[in-house]
């Protein structure tokens, strides 16, 4: 089971911080990925980040802007969003997978869902 914060509303420029909390996981070793998906677009992976190795992943339109870090002890995995832009607007997912077989960014290895949190970036 995944629970989702962080959204909201901000200007352009400003900063969000998302946290997803896993609950249910029986290994240590997991994945947690953010995916946004806005309007008539298709989802698409933002930050995801491994717990065996802290070895992340970032999309093209967020490096640099966005920070993946998690924390084990509390199974919750924080993106940090800064410099935020209009085009960052969308519902923003977690997910994890307890095996990781592909690239971070892949989704279709992600078993559980949690439901989206919106973000929205006023210009």
């Amino acid at each position: 089971q995944l629970q989702a914060s962080g959204g909201g509303l901000v200007q352009a420029g400003g900063s969000l911080r998302l946290s997803c909390v896993v609950s249910g996981v029986t290994f240590d070793d997991y994945a947690i990925g953010w995916f946004r998906q806005a309007p008539g677009k298709e989802r698409e992976a933002v930050s995801c980040i491994a717990t065996t190795d802290d070895s992340t992943y970032y999309a093209d339109s967020v490096k640099g802007r966005f920070t993946i870090s998690s924390d084990i002890a509390k199974n919750t995995a924080y993106p940090q969003m800064n410099t935020l832009k209009p085009e960052d607007t969308a519902v923003y997912s977690c997910a994890v997978t307890q095996t990781i077989w592909s690239a971070l960014d892949d989704r279709a290895q992600y078993t559980d869902w949690g439901q989206g949190t919106q973000v929205t970036v006023s210009s």
